[in-house]
């Protein structure tokens, strides 16, 4: 049995959407069991009327809800009571629970998981890894997306090991390609820290380095692994989405423009909806945070219960799959653990 925590209160959407999310996960592997985080009295009420395994659901007491305005120090050393920080503490403590999910505030999570709970030896720094889906029907991991403002080369190596296994064992994409980030595809492109991380990763035996990848190629399908700092890495995931969202947007304004358009759009009614599934993050699940001593998934903060299910979805292949384990042997290889 895959224990696996949930922070059920925090995001847009709690503690429905965690709840929800939680049931329908359950209901699709037999061999899960979750732990819910949250104010016990208001959890049981969202329990009821609900038809689901009893004996695979348990409620973790944690009154306290931590405010996406609050300091992440703060939160670590006077909330130990929230539902994030009882989920960490349970994580660490606990040798049969294997995960955690959360919608929460990311920096209370990441500071709470690396004071809290730790990494897995030999891993400098975790990273965040968001899934986007690209054109040609693939998917595509961006490492770091948040966590790692300032890195250094061995940083971004280590990050495109672990995204690698990430993608390999949790997605089934046979040896990874992976990308840096930069503002050129040629090798001589970037600062300083860029060059020396593309000597390294075309050393780096694990990963199937492709080159350097310029932001407007993505989605384009030629890359599984994207590797940057967190500050570019974020700009970059956000920047993808939020442009998405617009164009459909403008999409949908233009067609309700001219009554020609809306004619046509009826005949291409399922191609729209199919666009909009298949652009929707809420299907693609969470940033799961590769390198903490045991499995954590940051959910977006609108998840809802689709997106909250595949954030589950995540952390029970990344335990089954044993990745934590193979992240270390993999790490261990290289010796720049500079801090």
């Amino acid at each position: 049995m895959i224990k696996i925590l949930i922070d059920c209160f925090g995001g847009d959407h709690c503690p429905q959407a965690p709840v929800e999310g939680a049931l329908a996960a359950l209901a699709k592997n037999p061999e899960l069991y979750v732990m819910l985080c949250g104010d016990e009295a208001i959890l049981q009420k969202e329990l009821q009327g609900k038809t689901y395994d009893s004996s695979r659901v348990e409620i973790i007491h944690a009154p306290e809800v931590i405010g996406c305005d609050e300091k992440p120090t703060d939160v670590v050393r006077l909330k130990r009571n929230s539902s994030m920080m009882k989920a960490i503490i349970l994580l660490r403590d606990r040798d049969d629970i294997s995960a955690m999910v959360s919608t929460g505030s990311t920096g209370a999570l990441v500071t709470g998981v690396l004071v809290r709970l730790g990494r897995i030896p030999g891993v400098i720094r975790p990273a965040f890894c968001p899934i986007l889906p690209t054109m040609d029907g693939g998917i595509v991991g961006i490492c770091d997306s948040g966590a790692n403002v300032e890195v250094t080369p061995a940083h971004l190596r280590q990050f495109a090991i672990m995204a690698s296994l990430y993608m390999e064992n949790v997605y089934g994409v046979e040896k990874p390609r992976v990308a840096l980030l930069n503002v050129g595809k040629e090798a001589e492109k970037g600062d300083d820290t860029r060059q020396e991380a593309y000597k390294l990763l075309q050393e780096t035996e694990g990963v199937n380095f492709v080159g350097n990848m310029e932001s407007r190629d993505l989605l384009s399908g030629n890359y599984n692994v994207v590797v940057a700092d967190g500050f570019s890495g974020n700009v970059l995931v956000k920047t993808t989405e939020g442009t998405a969202l617009e164009l459909l947007k403008k999409l949908k304004k233009e067609i309700f423009s001219r009554t020609i358009y809306k004619m046509g759009a009826l005949l291409m009614k399922q191609m729209f909806t199919d666009m909009k599934e298949f652009m929707n993050y809420q299907n693609y699940g969470g940033s799961v945070l590769l390198g903490t001593s045991k499995v954590v998934v940051k959910g977006h903060g609108s998840s809802k219960a689709i997106a909250v299910e595949k954030c589950i979805e995540q952390a029970y292949r990344m335990e089954v799959s044993k990745l934590s384990a193979k992240i270390e042997a993999e790490i261990s290889k290289y010796d720049h653990y500079e801090e």
